[in-house]
């Protein structure tokens, strides 16, 4: 019963679990021991459990505030052709009204980038509505990437070994 070591989504889980039987059964007590003392009080252990359940609800709505600034690419690889990357209005899943172009993203702390579509027009995204910008969506952030060897404004983009 111990979750301080279980990973954001790990705790996500945990959490669509315990609303999956307090929707389905009817409480019939609490048990004594980690989470709730002899008296039925909750522990420090279980709010330190549900403070970490928080920062993992957290952790998801920005990291799918992030997944709409940056869709994923679709991406394909053959030995071929090597390595496909575009993007589409529907790319990752995201339903948008612009395409966007292929980037690699660098998030800092972590090693190695992923792709993602930038959309390539229009103020940043987090100044939707300014008026002074060099339309140019999203290409000028600094943890964005150029694939070398494709042309900055394709919306695909095609790299052989």
């Amino acid at each position: 019963d111990d979750v301080s070591g279980l990973s954001p989504g790990e705790l996500l889980a945990v959490r669509s679990w315990l609303a999956f039987y307090g929707d389905n059964y009817e409480p019939v007590g609490k048990l004594v021991g980690r989470f709730y003392d002899a008296n039925g009080t909750p522990t420090e252990a279980l709010r330190q459990a549900e403070a970490a359940i928080e920062e993992a609800l957290r952790f998801q709505a920005e990291s799918e505030q992030r997944k709409q600034q940056f869709p994923p690419c679709n991406s394909e690889w053959s030995s071929a052709k090597g390595s496909r990357f575009w993007c589409s209005r529907q790319s990752g899943g995201v339903n948008r009204d612009w395409t966007g172009v292929p980037r690699k993203l660098y998030r800092p702390g972590s090693r190695g980038s992923h792709c993602v579509c930038v959309r390539a027009t229009g103020p940043p995204w987090d100044q939707p509505d300014s008026t002074e910008h060099s339309d140019r969506g999203d290409l000028e952030n600094p943890l964005l990437e150029e694939y070398e060897g494709c042309h900055p404004l394709a919306e695909q983009c095609v790299l052989t070994a």
